[in-house]
């Protein structure tokens, strides 16, 4: 096979961008709803991208930690032994779509009018296809990428990813020998803010997932007696003080260079980000947020910790006063800000209440200032010579966080370029999700010379 320094570097046909769009179809009519509590089924779509792989040449291999729950890796091998091995990641499973609301059917796969219509159009069987279609292209044209490129198809990222990326980090660590760097979910779309200009967000880091349970005990008894020792207000006590708490600024690298690149685009003074006074940073950094306006909506959910209350539960008749109450908290971690997240719900929980973590996982950050991203970023350029990159970190979180633990860089980039009236956030378990076939067309283009290059 030639090496990648050809004419046509990305090995990218016409077949390829077809098929870019037909498996983002197909993938979307395997319904692999992922419903949490370990129902789901990704087995289908597994077979299908393994298939796809084999075509190519490539030997994948299917597995599983439950039936069903299966994921797929392969290894697409480079030119240079010598070099680190690059991971792609992606899901299979979607989370669930009541038909009765979509005006096309979320398991249809429906191609109309240049658009993909269908559950996992962007979150994220779209990737997947996209990844599909790059590498069979390389195999048609004969071109190999300088490092090898590990490919996992992952189940269960919707909910724990305890059957997939975990599994997998934790059971197969062999499979990513190599790697030094990962490429996963998000980054690299179209942002609109509105003033004609196209950013181009790049993850470079994940705040850390921190779901909390709150349990609150009192004194059970008849409904009609004063109690001062009644657990569902000392539990709604709580939960107001948590859902009411503003969280102090905590700029990471990663969110800095954000803001410091948005700054200079805009010709914005950006005065006060080393502010120490925390007070002070505060307000430089939500000043500054608020004169970027719809530039910095993707900055904003990042620049602190956050928690909020989302389950409550009590009781189970109006007139008795329940022992316990439970409530449940959505929170999120700045990298470096677990300790003080720990401190503060110590705080606020209060005597009564106690809190435990029913789902943790750790915030990332990987270096915006490093060759990984100057590709990404050049990548984008090629195709959109008047795209503005910018780094930013992700406020949710994706598989990347289990294969951190195994020592790579993880950067979040599934590149499209997206119409302005395109609602690119609103589509990740939103309504009506959907893809254009020019952003895949685009996507797998600019894929292909990242993966190239890197």
């Amino acid at each position: 096979m030639a090496e990648h320094a050809d004419a046509r570097p990305e090995g990218i046909d016409e077949t390829a961008l077809a098929e870019s769009v037909r498996f983002t179809s197909d993938l979307i009519r395997v319904d692999t709803t992922n419903r949490g509590h370990g129902e789901g089924h990704e087995r289908p779509a597994a077979e299908y991208v393994a298939e796809r792989l084999t075509e190519a040449g490539l030997a994948p291999a299917l597995l599983e930690k439950a039936p069903g729950r299966t994921n797929v890796v392969a290894r697409v091998a480079g030119t240079d032994p010598s070099a680190g091995a690059l991971l792609v990641h992606g899901h299979l499973d979607v989370v669930p779509a009541d038909a009765a609301e979509w005006r096309v059917h979320p398991f249809s796969g429906e191609i109309r009018d240049g658009v993909v219509w269908g559950r996992g159009a962007i979150d994220m069987k779209d990737a997947d296809a996209m990844v599909l279609a790059v590498v069979r292209a390389w195999s048609r044209a004969g071109v190999r990428p300088r490092r090898d490129i590990v490919l996992a198809f992952t189940a269960d990222e919707e909910d724990s990813a305890e059957f997939g990326a975990e599994f997998l980090a934790a059971q197969h660590p062999e499979l990513f020998d190599g790697c030094t760097e990962a490429i996963g979910e998000s980054g690299g779309f179209t942002f609109h803010p509105g003033d004609g200009r196209r950013l181009y967000p790049v993850a470079a880091g994940e705040r850390g997932t921190a779901w909390l349970r709150l349990t609150a005990r009192g004194r059970a008894g008849h409904g009609s007696r004063i109690n001062p020792d009644n657990a569902v207000t000392r539990l709604a006590a709580a939960v107001t003080r948590i859902g009411e708490h503003a969280w102090p600024v905590r700029l990471t690298p990663t969110v800095r260079a954000a803001l410091d690149s948005l700054a200079a685009l805009y010709g914005l003074d950006a005065a006060g980000l080393d502010e120490q006074d925390p007070e002070r940073l505060a307000r430089a950094v939500d000043g500054l947020l608020e004169r970027l306006g719809r530039a910095g909506a993707f900055v904003a959910p990042t620049v602190r910790n956050s928690a909020n209350p989302t389950m409550l539960e009590a009781g189970y008749k109006v007139n008795v006063i329940p022992g316990q109450a439970t409530a449940s908290v959505d929170g999120r971690v700045v990298p470096g800000g677990e300790e003080e997240f720990a401190g503060t719900l110590d705080r606020l929980t209060g005597p009564g209440v106690d809190w435990e973590f029913s789902h943790r996982q750790i915030p990332l950050t990987a270096p915006v200032d490093a060759p990984a991203f100057a590709a990404l970023r050049e990548a984008l350029l090629h195709f959109d010579p008047e795209a503005h990159v910018v780094p930013y970190c992700m406020s949710g979180g994706t598989d990347a966080k289990q294969f951190s633990r195994l020592g790579l860089a993880c950067y979040g980039f599934t590149p499209l370029k997206l119409p302005a009236d395109f609602d690119y956030q609103a589509m990740f378990h939103g309504v009506d999700e959907r893809v254009t076939v020019e952003a895949l067309h685009f996507g797998t283009r600019v894929l292909s010379r990242a993966l190239l290059a890197l």
